[in-house]
């Protein structure tokens, strides 16, 4: 049978048959994606570029803790999805993605050294001893960000790549004389105008609330009024007795001694210089430079390569490995060849060997003790815990369990879920509380919670005050001044409107200023700068202009209400407004690159076909999908 096969496959009836399953493939190969549910599925497809659940998650997570940094507390993502901040954040990494895959393609791509010096520039990446670049501090720093260095330099080509062409088309761009000129004549026209202030006497007096309005008020202002769930909780805390410090016997400080002194001992260290070079022909002349004699400063110097001095280093402090081997294996005096390090080629020269000095009992005795005591009283506050958790699983409660076990009861005051207290401070106290306190209902008790370092501590809730409207009797005062200050508002507004339809309706301004026994204010001349805001008010320039000639404009004001009219309007002074019209272009030039660069990169985008997937972003989050809408019923 699979010799038949085999034969037919090398026939010309073979040939013509893979020639027509080729044709149906293109002919109906939209409606037979057979391959569409296999390979992983990504929350951004853009061309060549992707972005999996780990990566978003990774990268909203960043987006989470500079909010949390800027909010000055703690930001859930459920926060941030009620935001919508997620699909924000979803459709502009999906643009930018987008757009560095047609980048790519349209050869936008920086060079390796680029990316290097970049690298060598970011002080975290450089040993804080030596001052030098630190391959094992770069990876660490990166760790601690969960990146990778695959990642970091990902992310400083996109910089580059998106940097040069927005500097291309800065370049290039220059904006009409025409737009800094309207700029000027704005800036430099001037104005005539008259206007009267309306009083909240004229609005009339203001009766006092009746219940029902301040009952209406206190639910049309519901989500500024309710105040936030409380709990009250008791907590066990388990801590070593005081003045309970444990005597350390011989024994187990020998003991403990030989099982360390290995790592007690002192290593031995080694005096050398070394010099980076970007490429391996640049390595092969260091290395052949040093060896006829010459200084690593001069050898460096003509390089242009700063050598990185090592003083009595052990071979664990150095953070390239290759670099460590090459240096633990010369003689003192003897030039390294070029060894390949994480970023370029290292050549190392020895200067001098400290030989490593064994740890003695007596030297390493007062660190020992100082471990064996700190053990002991992590032991003594772990036996607590042993002791309450058993007197729990005997059936006693919270409060008699921490009696036996000698664990230390503390009622905390109410605080919120983000661990606020009743007068918006913080309370002082492990998150582990707070996320322990909202896991249980009233009257629940948790299992001991490790805080880390040693401490131990359970919870329990002994009461929940919901979130709930205040009652009228606990906000009459407070917020019938502000029900009072609402209607003064809305009657000034109407009274305003009243007054300047009349004016609108051709009686004369000064006639109507006259019947409410207002001042009627004359300027002319009135420009459009910040000591005319601070003389007239901002109400005053936004009515002025922000009307024609001879239109009439209700506005509010510093103390009421403005009415007033546009009486005439002066174009600017050409020769005034000329050089500011000049100066106005690169600020005009910049603004419009912007918008051609958020333009391009969309077209970019757009091109690439970049897509993304809500459902799997939220699955990536740990949220569930959004729930779908209602079907209407059918009629």
């Amino acid at each position: 049978m699979i010799t038949a096969f085999r034969a037919f496959s090398r026939s010309k009836w073979a040939a013509a048959l893979l020639v027509l399953i080729v044709l149906s493939f293109v002919i109906v190969g939209a409606r037979m994606d057979v391959f569409a549910n296999l390979g992983p599925k990504h929350v951004i497809d853009a061309g060549e570029r992707s972005m999996n659940e780990a990566e978003f998650s990774t990268a909203f997570g960043r987006v989470r803790e500079n909010i949390q940094q800027q909010a000055g507390r703690p930001v859930t993502n459920e926060d941030l999805i009620a935001e919508n901040i997620h699909t924000r954040f979803l459709d502009s990494q999906t643009e930018q993605l987008g757009f560095l895959s047609w980048a790519w393609k349209a050869g936008i791509r920086p060079g390796k050294e680029l990316i290097v010096k970049q690298i060598r520039q970011i002080p975290a990446f450089f040993n804080s001893v030596t001052g030098q670049f630190d391959q094992q501090a770069y990876e660490t720093a990166l760790a601690q960000q969960n990146l990778t260095p695959a990642m970091l330099e990902q992310d400083l080509r996109d910089q580059y790549a998106t940097e040069h062409f927005g500097s291309a088309i800065f370049a290039g761009a220059r904006a009409p004389r025409i737009y800094g000129a309207l700029l000027a004549g704005a800036a430099f026209e001037t104005r005539d105008g008259r206007w009267f202030e309306v009083t909240p006497a004229m609005a009339g007096q203001v009766p006092a609330p009746t219940d029902a309005q301040l009952n209406a008020f206190i639910q049309e202002n519901a989500a500024r009024l309710r105040a936030p769930e409380f709990r009250m909780v008791s907590v066990v805390l388990f801590t070593p007795d005081p003045g309970a410090a444990p005597s350390i016997s011989d024994d187990r400080i020998r003991e403990r001694f030989e099982f360390k002194k290995d790592s007690l001992s002192q290593p031995e260290t080694r005096t050398f210089v070394t010099l980076t070079a970007p490429n391996r022909d640049v390595a092969q002349k260091i290395a052949a430079a040093l060896r006829a004699g010459q200084s690593p400063e001069n050898v460096g110097r003509a390089n242009s390569i700063q050598p990185a001095n090592f003083n009595a280093t052990p071979r664990a402090a150095i953070g390239d490995a290759a670099t460590a081997a090459a240096v633990f294996g010369l003689q003192a005096g003897q030039v390294s060849d070029p060894v390949q390090a994480g970023v370029g080629f290292a050549v190392a020269k020895l200067t001098a060997i400290q030989p490593g000095r064994p740890a003695t009992l007596e030297s390493a005795r007062e660190q020992i003790v100082q471990e064996l005591r700190a053990e002991d009283v992590k032991g003594q506050t772990y036996a607590k815990v042993e002791k309450y958790e058993a007197a729990r699983t005997a059936g006693k409660n919270l409060a008699d369990a921490a009696r036996e076990a000698g664990g230390r009861i503390v009622d905390l005051p109410p605080f919120t879920q983000d661990g606020k207290l009743p007068n918006g401070q913080a309370l002082n106290a492990p998150p582990q509380i707070f996320e322990t306190a909202w896991s249980l209902t009233k009257g629940g008790e948790s299992d001991v919670i490790d805080a880390g370092q040693g401490q131990y501590f359970a919870v329990r809730v002994n009461d929940i005050r919901p979130s709930a409207l205040p009652t009228l009797a606990e906000v009459r005062a407070p917020l019938a001044a502000q029900w009072t200050q609402r209607e003064i508002s809305r009657r000034l507004a109407a009274k305003a409107e009243e007054l300047a339809g009349r004016v609108r309706q051709g009686q004369d301004i000064a006639a109507v200023a006259r019947s409410v026994n207002a001042p009627l204010t004359v300027r002319t001349g009135v420009v459009r700068d910040q000591a005319t805001q601070q003389s007239l008010g901002q109400g005053v320039l936004q009515g002025l202009f922000g009307q024609g000639k001879g239109q009439v404009f209700s506005q509010p004001g510093e103390g009421g209400y403005l009415v007033g009219r546009v009486d005439n309007v002066h174009a600017a002074n050409p020769a005034v407004a000329g050089p500011l019209a000049e100066q106005a272009r690169p600020r005009i030039t910049q603004e419009m690159v912007q918008a051609m660069v958020q333009t391009e990169m969309t077209a970019g985008a757009t091109r690439s076909k970049a897509k993304n997937d809500v459902a799997l972003a939220r699955q990536a989050l740990g949220l569930a999908a959004e729930p779908t809408a209602p079907t209407a019923p059918a009629q």
